[in-house]
């Protein structure tokens, strides 16, 4: 996530340089074929090309539209997970006749969920843009990933005994098997007598909350923007970028023979404000996957952390995660 109020314009440009070098060379060479070489026929009228940016236009936003709801989908999620674990550690606390200890593991274990969640929703997918050049590119420059900078056995061993380590780092997906230890613990509990059978219950109602938000969660992460519409977006878009050049050469070509050299830094602008938009989009459609625009898992998490364990007195409390070059992960 970016914290400051808008991306420096030379950080954009540092972003989608490489589109700005393929644009100055689709409108250099119509241009100088049509001037240097005389080849006077390639020009296109502007009303098919108009209609081909137009399609574009639509088509762009309207996945920019349905990449941001789903980035909004998932803050609204990891929103509801913050508050469900709060509620949770207050239970966890304060209901029944519980020893210290064991209420303590109850709340560590959810921060081991936590950490589960945020380490699955980080690996990477065959659709997503991360390994891209000019997204590998920014991040090495500007910000790193905490779920690729140490490993998943070293963030997780705190917060659980051996024997749940060993027995969830042996499962698949480690985030449901740690809900479920939770669930047989809560059931010990009663069966000790130190919850009642309503208590269990609406523990019980916070473990499938919980399942509900981290179900939400893989959905959005396993089933990427429709692929048909990605396609035609970034067909479109391209289609229009080549043709642009032959339009504005049609069109520079009324005003005299110097004016013919306007249409590269013309062609260039408008069809990097059409290529930005795709990128944008591009960057928001999957909210998970490590870019600069990804809901700040980590940083959530963090905070979650450090509210369960104040409630629980400590006094060695984990600091706050903070932006490197504005950007939350």
């Amino acid at each position: 996530m970016y914290t400051g109020n808008h991306y420096n314009i030379r950080v954009f440009l540092f972003w989608t340089r490489r589109d700005i070098y393929k644009l100055l060379l689709i409108g250099a060479i119509p241009t100088v074929l049509y001037k240097i070489f005389n080849w006077n026929w390639l020009t296109v009228p502007w009303v098919p090309i108009a209609l081909v940016g137009t399609a574009a236009a639509f088509i762009v936003g309207f996945k920019n539209t349905q990449t941001y709801n789903r980035l909004w989908e998932a803050r609204q999620i990891w929103g509801s997970i913050v508050n469900s674990s709060r509620t949770w550690g207050i239970q966890a606390r304060d209901l029944g006749n519980v020893p210290a200890d064991d209420r303590k593991c109850m709340i560590y274990r959810h921060i081991a969920w936590l950490t589960a969640l945020r380490y699955q929703l980080r690996e990477p997918r065959s659709w997503e843009n991360t390994y891209k050049p000019y997204n590998m590119e920014f991040r090495e420059k500007y910000y790193k990933i905490p779920e690729w900078e140490t490993d998943l056995e070293t963030a997780l061993k705190p917060y659980l005994t051996d024997t749940e380590f060993s027995y969830v780092m042996q499962r698949k997906n480690r985030a449901a098997q740690i809900i479920a230890i939770q669930s047989g613990h809560l059931k010990n509990w009663r069966e000790k007598g130190w919850i009642g059978e309503f208590t269990e219950i609406e523990m019980q109602r916070r473990l499938a909350d919980l399942y509900d938000q981290q179900g939400r969660c893989e959905r959005i992460k396993n089933f990427p923007y429709p692929r048909q519409f990605g396609s035609i977006n970034l067909y479109f878009i391209w289609i229009f970028v080549v043709l642009l050049p032959f339009g504005l050469l049609h069109e520079f070509s009324k005003l005299g023979s110097n004016f013919i050299w306007l249409t590269i830094p013309f062609s260039v602008l408008v069809s990097w404000v059409f290529t930005s938009m795709e990128k944008v989009g591009e960057s928001t459609e999957n909210p998970f996957e490590g870019s600069a625009n990804d809901i700040p898992i980590a940083t959530l998490s963090r905070t979650i952390e450090i509210d369960l364990r104040d409630m629980l007195g400590e006094k060695d409390l984990p600091a706050p995660i903070v932006a490197t070059n504005k950007i939350l992960l």
